[in-house]
């Protein structure tokens, strides 16, 4: 096609290298990015990642309104804050001046430090020689600046999100480091975003939530979206490739890698960085910040590769159930844990679990069933029906031990912890790592029994493997002081 063929608009941009920059800018985040970096980072080479691409394709699917709500999952360092909380805003800008942002993160010095970015990137020479957008005088705060088109962007942190109703909401890491290991902390975050997070939309059919963070604990914001199945188009792109966990997109996109720990982002993070930071940070924190995992791949304590498998029930010496009773059976407690053990001479078969929240009389009732349910199994037992009921002599399960005693004749364990729950399952991991413990092929429980088990002690749960750690210490001697025994 011969250039004056094209309108005039088009060929005065051809005809002219600084329009042409300025069309391409307009058209792609990615570009728009990489000919402004120089005003935000003067003294700092601009480095490019195909996984920049990958945020701001989908970033610009939101622009378009084909996902209205947004999880990226990324490490550390590679411009998670700066594509979406700085340039993606002032890009959207150049054809839609009118829309109002919020961003917020876990401190809002971190969601202050956007906002001046942004007001820079908007009021810098190169953006007004393009697009020449103004902002209110009356309103150009580091908190909050506007558009002359009602158009702004504020900052604030999580804890504080009222007031503003916004066309974008911005969630950039609502946890840090070490909140993230605060129950309490992480829970307040948690139901400000169930319970204020939407309430701060323009529209809610139509305004966007885009949430950028690094993985932190098992139940983060992360881990409630991914959990709750909140709808969420998840980008989630680890530090080092795992096939298994291969991103794909609703828009197309997969993660390009192909092999086993291909890196994400070598231009910066090369393998000898890689490599040094993972010693530094240890394999917990490598796998939520790097891989985006709550868990190492095979687990913390517990390791995957370490626990063995059967298929069949054995002749058993005898039979072992460990019981993990919560304080009482509300939707925040934990549920009430039975894990039943069959010991052999190769280690110890788990038969069974049972899990559930139950108020006292069902727990006991629930108990003594167990109990009787595999003591009557005769296809079981090597020789003599030898069946041990152990149990944590701590709240509930004080009343449960002498409820079970005066109305049975099992034989009741009492097991008085003697240390956290994080030593007990450190104490009893080496009949793990030795093969000695084995899991049921196809159980119905396994999947769930193996997640918590390995993401330990990440986890939101942790009663099964309180009630494995329970068992395991039993039979090995470790800790745990025995109340009662049975000889």
């Amino acid at each position: 096609m011969h250039l004056n063929s094209l309108p005039q608009h088009y060929q005065q941009i051809l005809r002219n290298p600084s329009l042409i920059k300025k069309e391409r800018a307009r058209r792609s985040l990615a570009e728009f990015i990489r000919q402004g970096w120089h005003v935000l980072e003067p003294a700092t080479e601009y480095i490019h990642g195909w996984h920049i691409d990958a945020m701001c394709e989908h970033l610009e699917a939101v622009s378009r309104g084909e996902i209205t709500r947004l999880l990226i999952n990324v490490p550390p360092g590679t411009m998670k804050s700066m594509c979406v909380g700085v340039f993606w805003p002032a890009w959207e800008w150049i054809e839609k001046p009118y829309l109002r942002y919020i961003g917020t993160s876990y401190k809002q010095d971190l969601a202050i430090r956007d906002n001046v970015k942004c007001r820079t990137l908007v009021n810098s020479k190169w953006y007004q020689d393009f697009w020449n957008l103004s902002l209110k005088s009356d309103q150009n705060a580091k908190i909050k600046f506007e558009t002359e088109n009602t158009g702004f962007r504020a900052a604030m942190s999580i804890n504080s999100l009222t007031g503003e109703r916004g066309d974008r909401v911005i969630l950039d890491d609502p946890h840090s480091v070490d909140t993230a290991k605060s129950d309490v902390s992480r829970d307040g975050v948690i139901t400000t975003f169930k319970e204020s997070l939407g309430s701060r939309l323009s529209s809610p059919e139509k305004s966007a939530i885009v949430v950028v963070m690094q993985r932190l604990h098992q139940m983060d914001v992360s881990g409630l979206i991914l959990k709750k199945e909140l709808g969420y188009e998840h980008l989630c792109l680890p530090m080092e490739f795992e096939p298994k966990r291969k991103c794909y997109t609703s828009i197309g996109f997969e993660d390009p890698r192909t092999y086993e720990g291909e890196l994400l982002f070598p231009d910066r993070f090369s393998a000898d960085v890689v490599v040094r930071e993972k010693k530094l940070m240890g394999s917990i924190a490598t796998a939520g910040q790097y891989q985006q995992s709550p868990a190492p791949a095979g687990g913390n304590i517990f390791k995957e590769e370490d626990f063995g498998w059967y298929t069949v029930y054995k002749k058993y010496k005898r039979i072992i159930i460990s019981w993990d009773t919560a304080n009482k059976a509300t939707a925040l407690a934990d549920p009430s844990v039975a894990t039943v053990w069959g010991e052999h001479d190769k280690g110890y078969d788990l038969l069974e679990v049972v899990r559930d929240k139950m108020e006292y009389p069902r727990l006991k009732r629930e108990t003594i069933k167990l109990a009787e349910k595999w003591k009557a199994k005769d296809e079981v037992y090597a020789a003599h029906k030898l069946l041990t009921i152990l149990i944590e002599d701590k709240s509930s399960g004080q009343s449960l031990i002498q409820d079970v005693k005066e109305s049975t004749t099992f034989n009741i364990v009492a097991i008085l912890p003697e240390a956290d729950k994080v030593t007990r399952a450190s104490t009893c991991s080496p009949l793990v790592e030795d093969g000695k413990v084995f899991l049921k092929k196809g159980a119905s429980w396994v999947d769930d029994y193996m997640e918590e088990m390995t993401v330990f002690p990440n986890t939101s749960h942790d009663d099964q493997v309180d009630s494995t750690s329970q068992f395991l210490n039993w039979i090995g001697g470790g800790v745990g002081e025995m109340t009662d025994e049975f000889y």
